[in-house]
């Protein structure tokens, strides 16, 4: 059996315990992980899979631009507080994995007759002219994968790729061939191989990016147009046989919404809970790509995604809720401590229209919030907006009470578009919690625009 961790973030001064906790999963926020390298998570286009109570992802790394760097693996036990584990998957000398390579969408399944997991994976070269799928297996979830190869599933091209495995065992390639259109192939029972073909949604189809979820008797299928790293109003049809037939393709999100700005990666179950998880691409620096996890409601036939600020996950019970209404403070507050070389600066886009700057450095500039309010004592998690108008991610350390956390603000594009980091923390009933912004190794932190504090 595999070892839980605590649900809280690894704070650098020790846990704190609380009689009651409240987290919330925060679409399109930044995820720092709770250890070394403490950075945003970097696990885009990947699968989810449950292993022994434990919840792993196996994402793309993007640190670097979009070449092949790494496969990461991450774990969780509540889809929020995130541990990086291991790069499963790393850059070799030369070959599918080697410098300058396409290497995309990891999805894991667990071979039960093998005892082995299997990922497969999008292999391709720097202009996507290879269109290959490859495979690689591991004796653990989060262990150094073997890999093994990769070509054209019967023949045909293959690029974003999905795994789909049915509850007899059996497990199924997404493929999307762009000559031919949207495949779902049967794997060989070692999940090894491609065996067979499923079902073809013939071109003019022209979508990717799918993933297939199974309620009752009737299958789901998910997928996003064909509009490279620009999100669209991504798609859905449903069958009750994945040879089909199948309905007419639907949009499951708002019109226009794009999704939510999002690309379909996975749609997973989740003890009960359909859970939507696309990628929010920024095209011009990947690494600051973050995830839109939403419920989706399936009743009957119909898919239906609505927006979510923040929603709560009951794991044990099968259920969610949206997320609680949000107090706000404003970093130039008057009630605020800005010490030490940090001052107010502009930012039209903010809230009010101002942040407070040049925290960290050489100066150790410092943000002092001293009366954030809460209505009871619980671990929560709360939302910070910033700006990082640089190309790479500033650290911040960030106290609330007396505990500690490195948190990583991914870059957002300039000092007057906010983002927004999520962090959860102990908070004490009363409006006398207080959340100190500080240098992390001397660095320079992030312009903070406000912090969002769920009432309850």
């Amino acid at each position: 059996m595999l070892c839980h961790f605590s649900y809280l973030l690894l704070p650098l001064s020790g846990l704190i315990h609380h009689a009651t906790a409240s987290v919330q999963i925060i679409p399109g926020a930044s995820i720092t992980t709770t250890n070394a390298p403490y950075q945003h998570m970097q696990a885009h286009g990947g699968g989810l899979i449950l292993v022994d109570g434990v919840y792993y992802i196996h994402g793309e790394n993007k640190l670097d631009g979009s070449a092949f760097q790494s496969i990461n693996c991450y774990s969780t036990v509540d889809l929020v507080n995130w541990k990086f584990e291991s790069k499963v998957l790393t850059v070799g000398g030369s070959g599918d994995l080697g410098p300058g390579r396409v290497v995309e969408r990891p999805h894991v399944l667990y071979n039960e007759k093998t005892k082995k997991y299997v990922m497969w994976l999008h292999i391709d070269s720097s202009n996507y002219g290879d269109a290959k799928a490859g495979v690689a297996t591991s004796d653990s979830v989060c262990g150094t994968y073997s890999y093994i190869g990769s070509k054209r599933p019967l023949n045909f091209e293959s690029r974003d790729i999905s795994l789909y495995q049915d509850t007899d065992g059996t497990a199924y390639l997404l493929t999307e061939d762009r000559k031919n259109g949207l495949r779902i192939d049967k794997l060989s029972s070692d999940y090894l191989t491609v065996e067979s073909a499923t079902y073809l949604w013939a071109q003019p189809a022209a979508f990717e990016a799918a993933a297939i979820v199974k309620t009752g008797n009737t299958y789901f299928m998910f997928a996003s147009k064909e509009s490279g790293w620009s999100p669209n109003d991504n798609v859905y049809c449903t069958s009750t046989s994945l040879t089909g037939p199948w309905s007419s393709w639907e949009k499951f999100a708002p019109s226009g919404s794009n999704t939510f700005s999002s690309q379909t990666t996975a749609v997973v179950n989740i003890n009960g809970v359909i859970m939507y998880m696309g990628d929010r691409w920024v095209s011009s620096n990947l690494m600051r790509s973050t995830y839109v996890w939403l419920p989706l409601t399936l009743s009957g036939t119909k898919a239906t995604l609505t927006n979510q600020v923040n929603w709560i996950l009951d794991i044990k019970a099968g259920t969610w809720t949206p997320g609680p209404s949000e107090t706000q403070v404003e970093a130039e507050a008057s009630s605020n401590t800005i010490a030490s070389g940090a001052k107010t600066v502009s930012c039209s886009g903010c809230s009010g229209k101002t942040t407070i700057g040049y925290i960290g450095g050489s100066p150790g500039g410092k943000l002092t919030m001293p009366n954030v309010s809460s209505t009871v004592t619980t671990n929560t998690t709360i939302r910070i907006g910033y700006t990082n108008a640089d190309q790479s991610q500033r650290y911040a350390k960030v106290s609330v009470n007396g505990v500690s956390y490195i948190v990583a603000f991914i870059p957002t594009g300039d000092d007057n578009t906010p983002g927004t980091a999520a962090l959860t923390v102990p908070l004490n009933a009363g409006d006398n919690n207080v959340v100190v912004f500080e240098a992390y190794n001397g660095g320079w932190g992030p312009n903070i625009d406000r912090i969002m504090v769920p009432k309850s």
